[in-house]
């Protein structure tokens, strides 16, 4: 009875070891640079498109984090998220996906809604969120000829930087003059904007800080001055802008849900592209135009995606 009970227990032991181990859930962790709408709306959108790839609960762990613009705060919650080990993390803006490559070394990261520079930067991946500056400006001139374009911007905010770098060619070679101001926090945009709007026949709204937030202030103010506003923050047309190129948040989400579903399968992040988005939309806001006394050449118009009436 001893010798049976003991081949008993020692062919259990054995099937015991047989058997492969359950694999753990896949996690995924998302963060966002700061917590604008269209970090939301692009997350939506890659959480339905990769769970029609299988990665849903509860085999799959997706956490949302939202720590804040400031970027102590950001790296100080990127270093936790690396310290946890996800198989991957997803980060939404230039800021959170620069922190993420800093802080978090060895977790591959996918990027989402950057404005990429031209030359990409080495171990990126994800999708760009750059659009032409030549066609905003030129758009902007063909509506009327300006000489003075201010430009507002966030020094800090990678993405920002890249527009002001991109406007400043295109406008030297159209002949524009451009006025910076830098905004560095939210208490600096009403000067700012003052100064601005005091030199400026036009302006370009960059996609940095808190500029989303702040984007109805930001048209009520130009506007008492009958100062044409140029964006490519998605939904800026409706919010006010005479003339926007706007990329597509939920395409955003569904081109990183691709991306990093070839991650999770084995590819190297390091060796992945940034991906241009497809989808641009350029608006003109016809109510805008009345508003302010612009008359649109019918040109432009015939140009537009989309006409705001």
């Amino acid at each position: 009875m001893k010798h049976l009970l003991a081949i008993i227990l020692a062919a259990g032991v054995m099937l015991l070891l047989t058997v492969p181990a359950r694999s753990s859930a896949t996690t995924i962790a998302a963060i966002l640079s700061s917590d604008q709408p269209r970090y939301r709306e692009a997350h939506r959108a890659f959480v339905k498109s990769i769970a029609s790839h299988g990665y849903k609960a509860p085999s799959t762990e997706i956490t949302l984090h939202n720590p804040g613009s400031d970027p102590l705060s950001l790296s100080a919650e990127i270093r936790k998220l690396g310290n946890s080990r996800p198989n991957l993390i997803v980060a939404y803006g230039a800021p959170a996906a620069l922190a993420a490559g800093r802080e978090a070394p060895g977790v591959p990261v996918v990027s989402v809604d950057v404005f990429a520079p031209e030359q990409p930067i080495k171990g990126l991946c994800g999708v760009s969120s750059r659009v032409s500056m030549v066609t905003l400006l030129t758009t902007l001139q063909k509506v009327r000829h300006y000489q003075r374009l201010g430009v507002l911007y966030t020094p800090r905010d990678f993405g920002s930087q890249q527009q002001l770098d991109d406007i400043k060619k295109v406008a030297l070679k159209l002949g524009i003059t451009v006025i910076e101001a830098g905004v560095t926090s939210a208490a600096a945009l009403e000067p700012e904007l003052n100064r601005l709007l005091d030199k400026c026949e036009a302006m370009v709204v960059t996609e940095g800080g808190g500029f989303s937030q702040q984007f109805e202030r930001i048209i009520a103010k130009s506007r008492s001055r009958k100062i044409p506003v140029v964006s490519t923050m998605p939904d800026a047309a409706e919010k006010g802008a005479l003339v926007s190129l706007e990329i597509n948040p939920q395409e955003q989400g569904y081109l990183a849900a691709e991306m990093a579903v070839r991650v999770l399968e084995g590819a190297k992040a390091e060796y992945l592209p940034m991906i241009r988005p497809q989808r641009i939309d350029l608006i003109i806001n016809m109510r805008q135009a009345r508003e302010i006394g612009i008359q649109v050449p019918l040109s432009v118009l015939r140009r537009a995606n989309r006409l705001i009436k």
